[in-house]
């Protein structure tokens, strides 16, 4: 059973170790700056790989976590390659849930049809977790903890996806002052990006930031979306002075 000294504010979770720190990792770092306990939870650990081990990898991760700052960083131990959603898949999952009880759960979100299947079953079992986080009378099926509902559900839409989806809402997370560290966290994963391949994905993580962050007028951001409305109490808070980016500046006339 979870308690308050283990509990979480928000987990990120994705199908394989450097998933998350490519994806979210600018705004996992900025949260913990913010003084927000988050924990990671990679559903395999992402072997076998060409260069990698299972020892490697994780001696990886946890060196990425700690770059990151989060206070708690698991891997489920589902398999690689054939990952599926199902019910075991997301018993894992919702146990994890019911243990750190967090409010708000992070997903990675799209069909990345040029790279691995796997990330779309995550995105599935990851939805589908948070439903059964809260149910009762099953709490055998989550060793034996007890049910919690998850307030949020925010995903991540993946930038190279096959289709955007259609969410009612989306926000774009400042992570100027954390792009650096995001990179550091990446830069952990030798066996999966030797020297020249973690150029061109620098390039990558650096493009994707900065045109989102654009939008909104912040040097490097990070998109996410929700499966729903936001709601304000105050219609003006959401809208502080924009940073309009000194590319698009226009001069006064």
């Amino acid at each position: 059973m979870g308690t308050d000294s283990n509990r979480l504010d928000i987990i990120f979770t994705a199908a394989h170790p450097d998933d998350l720190e490519i994806t979210c990792g600018g705004a996992i770092a900025k949260l913990v700056k913010l003084g927000h306990r988050v924990g990671m939870i990679h559903m395999t650990d992402g072997e076998p790989t060409p260069l990698g081990t299972p020892e490697k990898r994780r001696q990886e991760l946890l060196a990425a976590a700690d770059i990151l700052g989060v206070a708690v960083c698991e891997v489920l131990g589902l398999p690689n390659r054939v990952l599926m959603d199902g019910p075991e898949a997301r018993y894992a999952l919702a146990t994890v849930l019911r243990k750190y009880r967090p409010t708000i759960l992070v997903g990675i979100a799209g069909r990345t049809v040029a790279a691995s299947p796997d990330h779309y079953q995550a995105q599935l079992i990851t939805e589908a977790a948070r439903f059964y986080s809260q149910l009762t009378k099953w709490n055998d099926r989550f060793d034996g903890t007890e049910p919690h509902r998850v307030d949020h559900l925010i995903l991540r839409p993946a930038p190279m996806a096959a289709e955007r989806p259609a969410m009612p809402a989306q926000f774009v997370m400042d992570i100027s002052d954390t792009i650096d560290q995001k990179l550091a966290a990446i830069r952990c994963y030798e066996s999966q990006f030797p020297p020249e391949r973690f150029e061109r994905l620098e390039h990558y993580v650096r493009s994707v930031g900065g045109a989102e962050g654009a939008a909104c007028g912040y040097r490097y951001g990070e998109l996410y979306a929700v499966p729903r409305p936001i709601g304000v109490q105050d219609m003006t808070s959401p809208f502080g002075a924009w940073p309009v980016p000194a590319s698009i500046e226009r001069p006064q006339v």
